[in-house]
């Protein structure tokens, strides 16, 4: 205990041990630490989006010759060697920079800034994302209505609610999930019930789930191409380790906990659907591919289950989407601001509300301007978001290797060695997949942070972690 930690009269620590592993690493608790871990998991379903496979099922369907199930199965073991390197970065750094802590604690500060640059354009493009997402499927309800006022109202509610504490926007956060499995359970009951029923010929069976007169090693890899970018979100959770009361320790829970869960909601979802459409081989292009799980939700409970699963994908995933991504980038932004990577000014907390609101209000600021920039178009960005995260994944699997094998010597070959290994060749494999003109402005933005790390380190700013105190 340092000569400086506050104590009782008894002499006893009135800091909380995660407080004390933040001090550890040098810096104060800054952040109103009020997160129990139900709340972390709360936040990363909302990322993630327990209903997200309602929007591209027929894509899906089509490129897994219907074996949905398997490939969102495929993608969350993918996925889940990277989530273990997550949970394990966080019970050592336990601070809000997530992968750019991460990844300067086992490579290097200047490889750590880069990563934390890379991960900026997934988390500083994903609410715009979401935004535009959100105002095309309303478009399609209220065409009348134009697409930018969606973004707009999206933007707006979104920040004003970051703006507001944490606890503010957890509360947030709980609605738009409750809505969200609402919408699960209304699901699952209707077409569970036509199943039994065979509405359609429908019939349970293991073709969701393997097909052999389709199955092969090359729809391996195009399933985990196309499954794991659909867990994208459960790293956004790290975020949070310095608003968590558990610290590292419970985000890494949040983690596990949260992937165990969206899979199982993943799951269920596409095995009834495909279960509902029998005879098809393959849904036509436009709007049978686009519209194909909607068209499923009528045939089992008319036009109000697909109104409300329709709502449920434009509305619930837009605002909480854009809500929780601008959570996680502005915590990215903070660290780095306070580490003087970044501009100061981004470093600093609002003393009321004890969240960074001058972070907060620059990426409200920049997603109303890319909405405005993308609203209408959604291919380049949705690619560019995957580049940017999957790039920083790939350098966070291999600081743990670092880390621990090689600089803390420790045996833990399995969990610390191969799995991460596993982790990294996944994640390689998919991007050099990825499209082409994603990946040379995503290259554009990594040397970008080349010339922004040769110019902080001109000015001699830097940002050290203490790894053995």
């Amino acid at each position: 205990m340092s000569a400086n930690t506050p104590t009782t009269e008894h002499g006893q620590s009135t800091v909380s041990s995660a407080e004390q592993a933040l001090e550890s690493q040098g810096y104060k608790q800054e952040l109103k630490r009020s997160l129990p871990t139900s709340a972390l998991v709360v936040y990363g379903l909302v990322f993630i989006v327990p209903i997200a496979p309602m929007s591209i099922f027929g894509v899906v369907f089509n490129l897994s010759h219907g074996m949905v199930a398997l490939t969102y199965i495929i993608g969350f073991i993918a996925m889940l060697f990277t989530a273990m390197s997550y949970r394990i970065m966080a019970n050592t750094i336990p601070t809000a920079g997530s992968v750019y802590s991460y990844v300067g604690a086992g490579l290097g500060k200047q490889v750590g800034f880069l990563s934390g640059w890379l991960i900026l354009l997934d988390y500083l493009l994903f609410p715009t994302l979401a935004s535009v997402l959100g105002a095309v499927a309303m478009h399609s309800i209220l065409p009348a209505v134009p697409q930018i006022i969606w973004v707009v109202l999206y933007i707006a509610l979104s920040t004003t609610a970051n703006c507001m504490g944490i606890k503010w926007a957890d509360s947030l956060d709980k609605i738009l999930l409750l809505c969200q499995i609402i919408v699960f359970v209304l699901f699952v009951w209707f077409a569970t019930a036509a199943v039994m029923k065979g509405v359609n010929g429908a019939h349970f069976s293991a073709r969701p789930f393997y097909d052999s007169s389709s199955f092969s090693v090359d729809f391996v890899f195009t399933a985990i191409s196309v499954a794991a970018l659909n867990f994208l979100g459960f790293d956004a959770i790290s975020t949070l380790s310095e608003e968590a009361k558990g610290g590292g320790k419970a985000v890494g829970r949040a983690i596990i906990i949260s992937l165990f869960i969206v899979i199982f909601c993943f799951v269920a979802l596409t095995a009834l659907a495909t279960w509902l459409v029998p005879d098809v081989q393959s849904f036509a292009d436009g709007n049978a591919t686009n519209e194909a799980f909607f068209d499923v939700a009528y045939m089992v409970g008319g036009t109000p289950l697909k109104v409300a699963c329709a709502a449920g994908v434009s509305v619930l995933s837009a605002v909480g989407n854009v809500l929780t991504s601008q959570a996680a980038v502005s915590r990215v932004l903070f660290s780095m601001g306070r580490d003087r990577m970044l501009p100061g000014f981004l470093g600093q907390v609002s003393p009321k509300h004890k969240v960074p609101r001058n972070a907060t209000l620059l990426v409200g600021g920049i997603t109303l301007v890319l909405g405005f920039i993308f609203v209408g178009d959604v291919s380049m960005i949705s690619s560019l978001v995957n580049v940017g995260a999957l790039s920083s994944f790939a350098l966070l699997n291999l600081s743990v290797i670092a880390l621990f094998l090689f600089r803390k010597h420790e045996k833990a070959y399995i969990a610390k060695g191969l799995f991460p290994l596993i982790g990294f060749v996944i994640l390689v494999y998919v991007l050099i997949h990825a499209n082409v003109s994603a990946l040379a402005v995503g290259g554009i933005w990594f040397v970008i942070g080349v010339i922004v790390l040769v110019v902080q380190k001109a000015h001699g700013r830097s940002a050290e972690l203490d790894l053995d105190a």
